[in-house]
């Protein structure tokens, strides 16, 4: 499953730049499939969807640091665990039970994303 951040967020900056997959934005920031991966163009998700991986996309949270779900892979294929949780703080990178993944689902999205 993808991780969250929760609302207990202080907004430290230190998850930001342990994500392999450019999958973490600052509050109020917009977001887009190509930053920082191998995507561009009209490209289909593992799930299916067509997007334009260069739009630029409305920020998912305005108030703190926030994780793409598309993008997180739980840092499979990178890490033995999920950097952003192991370095934040306060606890606040925690599961995302509303975007189940299995493993094999997770290195596929790594795949996709980095043009393996």
């Amino acid at each position: 499953m993808a991780i969250i951040i929760t609302e207990d967020c202080i907004n430290c900056d230190a998850c930001i730049s342990e994500c392999p997959n450019n999958a973490i934005y600052e509050p109020d920031q917009e977001w887009s499939y190509s930053d920082e991966t191998a995507l561009t163009g009209t490209v289909t998700t593992p799930d299916g969807r067509d997007v334009d991986a260069d739009a630029e996309n409305e920020p998912l949270s305005d108030e703190f640091y926030y994780i793409v779900p598309d993008k997180c892979t739980e840092c499979k294929g990178f890490h033995d665990e999920p950097q952003c949780a192991s370095v934040c703080p306060v606890d606040s990178c925690v599961p995302d039970e509303d975007h189940v993944e299995s493993e094999e689902q997770l290195l596929a999205k790594k795949a996709w994303l980095h043009g393996e």
